[in-house]
């Protein structure tokens, strides 16, 4: 055994010692670099957006994700650019928070822009971390969340940052369908900032603090002489109730962050997983006996399918997308024997639940995102048929009406009809028929399936005989009462297979969960392409 000198055992313990100094200034560096970084916008700027009652970009994540799981990322992060000013302030993290984190246990990629640098502005190293942050969700098949709030692009940066935006934009278009992605609108959403949440799957704003705007009020007087406030031209209930760019809307951020903890319940963690199971204790053999006597006895009469909905579903707990636009129609997430489903149904209440342009085009991107994420679609038919006028006709509703039809026929998924009661013309065979592709069809005996209602049918089919009858009143009441007996009903429709079965409307959930539970191992493929044309 060789023997080590005291000269050479005093020589390791000294460097040892230094060692032990080294790394504990090193920390003591490192801790007080971090500390800067965190609040890197400075502490007068964050109480002046804390005073307009806004969370700071730190404080939304740590409220967004489960406690003490967020892993940020490229906290050091500062600008490179030089000129008008900004070499004089670099602050750590370059004006947005990086990172992954979990929520209900299930990981995911976030970021979250901090409107106290630079206002939020993206330049070219805010824009190369989100990039990063989108790759990672990206590889490793992850949700990702962007919590916005900045200004559009840093001047002083010029085209770096537009080029920044660009590659954004990019992976927007290269994730889409691969992983969920959602933009969360926290505050201004200007110019091309708003492309990226465009592109995305789900937006999300807050009522009178989220305004989105490709030009703002005073570029909109000078160029067209419109005058228009922030608040009408891009605010959340403009954007919810008129353009359909917002799918949900909330009173306050808190809320919004708990609204996207649970939309993300519904939706799995990419597009090669399930959508997760959540037991809720609600017997999937029910019986809903309270639909039995919904429906109106006039088939005129409206009704709230919502009520159809919420009977039938697990606790009647129903998230509605879009809720205050095209609201003929209603596109909504729930859960099924703890399984989640994509509800796309019409809404008697509002325009006798017909298909317009907008409607049509709502329900289509609802169908495409359930396609797109295992979520097997079912739709509540009862529709009088598309939208007619000029302004609809100029507008392009073939076009548009198409887009719904394209996204049904190349849907994947488990796919159910139900009708209710109206199943008129092309929308009845647009709106899930098994003609385009359903796994099942169900109706209910107040169904009626026909070309037109009876009373249109009769117009035509008999308009010699009524034009020379002496009492065309009385003879119109007895053909549409004929009509209605042997052709608006769903037997003539089943007994050509055109509808799988005639169900009692209390069975419905039980039926649903039946069909659902068979249709869970569904494998088909598309044509081997490179994409389809959808008519845009």
């Amino acid at each position: 055994m060789t023997r080590i000198s005291p000269l050479v055992r005093r020589h390791r313990w000294l460097v040892w010692a230094f060692m032990v100094h080294s790394m504990s200034e090193r920390l003591k560096e490192l801790e007080a670099l971090k500390a800067e970084a965190r609040v890197a916008g400075g502490e007068k700027a964050i109480e002046r957006h804390r005073a307009k009652g806004r969370m700071t970009a730190r404080e939304r994540l740590e409220y967004l994700l489960d406690e003490d799981s967020f892993q940020e990322l490229d906290m050091l992060n500062r600008h490179v650019a030089s000129g008008m000013g900004l070499e004089e302030s670099r602050p750590f993290s370059d004006g947005v928070l990086t990172g992954y984190g979990k929520i209900d246990g299930r990981k995911v990629c976030v970021y979250s822009q901090d409107f106290t640098v630079f206002g939020g502005a993206l330049g070219e190293t805010h824009g190369e971390k989100i990039q990063k942050i989108m790759d990672l969700a990206t590889t490793m098949g992850l949700p990702i969340i962007g919590l916005n709030d900045g200004a559009g692009a840093r001047i002083q940066e010029g085209v770096a940052g537009l080029n920044a935006y660009g590659g954004i934009f990019r992976r927007n278009a290269r994730a889409s369908g691969v992983v969920p992605q959602i933009s969360v609108i926290l505050g201004p959403c200007a110019g091309g900032a708003v492309y990226s949440p465009a592109l995305t799957d789900f937006i999300f704003m807050v009522k009178d603090t989220s305004h989105m705007f490709i030009t703002g009020p005073d570029v909109v007087k000078s160029v067209t002489g419109e005058d228009v406030t922030l608040e009408e031209l891009g605010g959340a209930q403009t954007h919810a109730t008129r353009s359909g760019v917002a799918c949900f809307v909330l009173p306050d951020e808190k809320s919004v962050l708990d609204e996207v903890r649970y939309l993300l319940s519904f939706l799995p963690s990419n597009n090669m997983e399930e959508p997760p199971r959540i037991m809720t204790g609600d017997d999937p053999d029910r019986l809903c006996e309270e639909l039995r006597e919904l429906l109106p006895d006039s088939p005129n009469q409206p009704y709230d399918m919502k009520k159809v909905i919420t009977s039938i579903v697990d606790g009647g707990d129903y998230m509605e997308v879009h809720a205050t636009y095209a609201q003929q129609v209603t596109c909504g997430f729930a859960r099924l024997d703890g399984h989640t489903i994509g509800l796309i149904s019409n809404q008697p209440q509002i325009l006798a639940g017909v298909l317009d342009i907008a409607s049509s085009e709502k329900a289509a991107r609802f169908v495409r995102t359930c396609d797109a994420f295992n979520v097997p679609i079912v739709t509540f038919v009862d529709v009088p048929g598309f939208m007619p006028g000029v302004e609809q006709e100029y507008g392009g509703i073939i076009r548009h009406g198409a887009k719904l039809l394209y996204a049904f026929c190349e849907a994947t998924v488990p796919r159910i009809s139900v009708i209710t009661r109206k199943a008129y013309g092309g929308a009845y065979v647009v709106m899930n028929s098994k003609s385009i592709g359903a796994d099942l069809a169900y109706a209910w005996p107040t169904a009626e399936l026909a070309v037109m209602g009876a009373s249109g049918a009769v117009g035509i089919v008999y308009r010699r005989d009524l034009a020379e009858s002496s009492d065309p009143d009385t003879l119109r009441a007895q053909l549409i009462e004929d009509y209605e007996e042997r052709y608006a009903n769903p037997y003539i429709a089943a007994e050509r297979g055109f509808i799988d079965d005639v169900i009692d409307p209390a069975e419905t959930r039980r039926i649903l969960a039946r069909s659902l539970d068979l249709l869970r191992g569904k494998r088909e493929e598309l044509p081997k392409r490179k994409h389809g044309n959808v008519p845009l």
